[in-house]
């Protein structure tokens, strides 16, 4: 009972009261509606009403998000130019950096088109702030297969890409961070750098790292095993970051 006390209290402070009926509210109507049924839900830490689909990971990512407050451990970011979102699922994170953040453009990058389409349903109404992008980081130009995961568990919230192999009709193009930061030459640097690309971070962070990884000032990321912390703790070596956890993420704070 104390443990559930203790939850809900959070959750209130995070959401207000009104806010944490709607979001109970929420949970009711998804449990009984038909799997992917759009349903919608405001927050005070998001300037418009988000979609969540009923039957699908969507509701533990929102809760992630807004609830718990994943991100909290960029509080003390007082304003923000350009936000890279890599993984950016159906855009929640996008919604919430570019609320937090009223001067910040964000560039939204996923790679499942099912999670697409409700990513671009979620930004719409922040316009030209967002440009989002179906697609998979990777390393370099190429075509990618993405897991079947995805439909098997229905974890849209996990979805894996690698890439496609000879013979392989690719599911999804493949986009560099060194591409991304050419696109935008209105910004010098990145000011966050979001990282939640369920494993592939491996693949970034061991080739062709050059052109970007000297451009953030924050990097907020979900190391998925050993192999990941390793290529990522080893391509940043060399640069001036404090590095930090916050639970699952580990943050780099850039020391210039």
């Amino acid at each position: 009972m104390r443990s559930r006390f203790t939850r809900y209290r959070h959750q209130i402070g995070a959401l207000g009261v009104w806010g944490f009926l709607r979001y109970k509210s929420l949970c009711v109507r998804s449990r009984f509606a038909v799997p992917g049924t759009e349903l919608r839900v405001r927050t005070p830490l998001a300037l418009h009403p988000l979609i969540v689909r009923a039957g699908t990971s969507d509701i533990n990512s929102f809760k992630q998000i807004y609830l718990n407050r994943e991100y909290r451990c960029l509080d003390n970011v007082p304003d923000a130019g350009l936000i890279v979102d890599c993984g950016a699922n159906v855009g929640y994170s996008a919604a919430y950096f570019m609320s937090r953040y009223p001067n910040a453009r964000v560039i939204a990058i996923e790679p499942s088109q099912e999670n697409f389409c409700i990513l671009q349903k979620n930004i719409s109404p922040y316009h030209e702030r967002c440009t989002a992008i179906n697609a998979g980081v990777w390393s370099s130009s190429e075509g990618l297969i993405l897991s079947d995961q995805e439909l098997g568990d229905r974890q849209e919230w996990a979805v894996t890409v690698r890439a496609a192999g000879p013979g392989e009709e690719p599911s999804v193009q493949s986009v560099t961070l060194g591409s991304i930061c050419a696109t935008v030459p209105d910004f010098e640097r990145i000011s966050i750098l979001k990282i939640d690309i369920e494993g592939s971070e491996t693949e970034v962070f061991s080739n062709n790292t050059e052109a970007w990884i000297d451009k953030f000032d924050h990097l907020v990321i979900e190391l998925h095993g050993n192999d990941c912390r390793q290529a990522v703790m080893s391509a940043t070596s060399h640069l001036e970051y404090e590095v930090s956890e916050c639970e699952e993420l580990t943050v780099f704070s850039s020391q210039i």
